[in-house]
């Protein structure tokens, strides 16, 4: 088994966010003190084009064996690609074939060891994926709407529910764990997976940070678990 945290240097939303202290620490790090957890050091890859990411992991302890190609650093550059180089250098590496995969992401820093234990342990080698979400607020029975061809919004999925409870519980994938079978990545990309399998998580530990917004939470919530 192996775990690649991908680590680009480039950041839109939030400049740096990687390596950026949130509550003291580099972001990445919370990520990193998760997997060290369950994982050994040499069982865990951080995928990175920044000479200023791996400094900032090597101080940390952990070694980063490779520099992440320019040509999947760009802003086009697509995860599926990622993840299959850090595979394949595993693999030729450490003369390994690792049959699982799994995959965090450093911005969701309230994940934390038990959920990836408890992820692990709702997967076989008959699924594809077991993947990490919450119970998404934006249900499309009820408050998600589409502008038909005349222009005008209409329900995205049609339903006649007269309340929310009513809808059937729709799951959102919130981007902190992935579990992933090796051979299925091998041949097709994860949006054509089809044996997956949930792990549920709560609002607090599914926070992803992708903006401004989104780090401003993360601070307070940082600042309530502290208080």
């Amino acid at each position: 088994m192996i775990v690649v945290i991908p680590a680009r240097g480039g950041s839109k939303g939030v400049p740096g966010k990687n390596i950026k202290e949130l509550g003291g620490k580099p972001l990445i790090q919370y990520t990193i003190e998760a997997a060290r957890e369950i994982f050994e050091d040499d069982q865990i890859l951080v995928s990175t084009d920044s000479i200023e990411i791996k400094n900032t992991v090597e101080n940390l302890g952990l070694r980063v064996p490779f520099k992440r190609p320019p040509e999947l650093a760009t802003d086009e550059a697509g995860s599926y690609e990622v993840l299959l180089h850090a595979l394949n250098f595993f693999e030729d590496s450490y003369g390994k074939k690792p049959k699982t995969m799994v995959l965090l992401q450093p911005t969701s820093p309230f994940r934390n060891a038990k959920n990836i234990t408890e992820a692990l342990n709702l997967y076989n080698d008959s699924m594809d994926m077991v993947v990490s979400v919450k119970e998404t607020a934006a249900n499309p029975y009820y408050v998600l709407r589409e502008e038909n061809e005349q222009g005008y919004l209409e329900n995205s999925k049609k339903a006649n529910f007269e309340r929310r409870q009513d809808c059937p519980k729709v799951w959102e994938l919130n981007g902190a764990i992935y579990v992933l079978n090796t051979e299925s990545l091998k041949s097709k990309p994860i949006s054509q997976f089809t044996k997956i399998v949930k792990y549920v998580m709560d609002e607090y530990s599914s926070h992803d940070i992708d903006s401004k917004l989104d780090w401003i939470i993360a601070e307070s919530i940082m600042k309530s678990m502290n208080s």
